[in-house]
């Protein structure tokens, strides 16, 4: 299996590109508005594009998937929330079949409705769910609670082994792991809801005493 990390630019956006080159085939998840940058792997790999995957409905992650799709075979696959916006609505749950590679859809709402995650083998995609050291921005009320849900109902279920892939290069590494994550980073430490929006709603405080960009 194939899979590489891009610097897509923008807001520090990551897209990744993930390839079974024995069987030919290829995804990318969060072009970001640099379908160039996918295109150019999907030739060096020699694979044909099956799924271009959007982890939420923001241009900057969404940016690119129409071209990429009109350029290929493959499938703009989002949350089934945003109805028309994807080739193939998916739910939590569900698997993606792109040879002898599965991704496995997570549904993780909070930074936005339609948020989700991807996981493949010990790779987790997290989009704008969970950064290194930081999560996604949410208001203080249902978009909190969502997230909150979102990552210690799913995310930190997952074995602490598992990879962390963010959406945005926001942390101190471009990448982490869940076990890491549940050791060092301050949302998630928070020992219950109320303190988790506390966080959010002095997160700029917070990062001026504790030297964090």
């Amino acid at each position: 299996m194939v899979f590489e990390q891009v610097s897509t630019g923008g807001d520090r956006n990551f897209g990744y590109f993930l390839a079974d080159t024995e069987g030919g085939c290829s995804a990318v998840i969060d072009p970001s508005g640099r379908p160039d940058l996918f295109f150019e792997l999907n030739d060096r790999y020699r694979t044909e594009l099956k799924y271009v995957i959007c982890t939420h409905d923001h241009f900057d992650h969404t940016g690119g998937a129409q071209e990429l799709a009109r350029q290929s075979s493959a499938l703009v696959v989002m949350h089934k929330i945003t109805g028309d916006r994807a080739d193939l609505p998916v739910d939590d749950g569900e698997e993606l079949v792109m040879g002898s590679v599965i991704l496995k859809v997570i549904y993780t709402p909070g930074h936005t409705a339609d948020s989700i995650c991807i996981l493949c083998r010990d790779i987790l995609l997290t989009g704008d769910t969970l950064f290194v050291g930081k999560v996604g921005g949410t208001d203080l009320g249902e978009g909190a609670r969502a997230e909150y849900d979102s990552l210690h109902r799913k995310l930190l279920k997952l074995a602490d082994e598992t990879k962390v892939y963010p959406g945005h290069d926001y942390g101190v590494a471009a990448s982490s792991t869940i076990g890491r994550e549940k050791k060092t980073n301050p949302f998630i430490l928070q020992k219950n809801f109320e303190d988790f929006v506390s966080l959010k709603a002095n997160w700029a405080e917070y990062k001026r005493q504790h030297g964090i960009n």
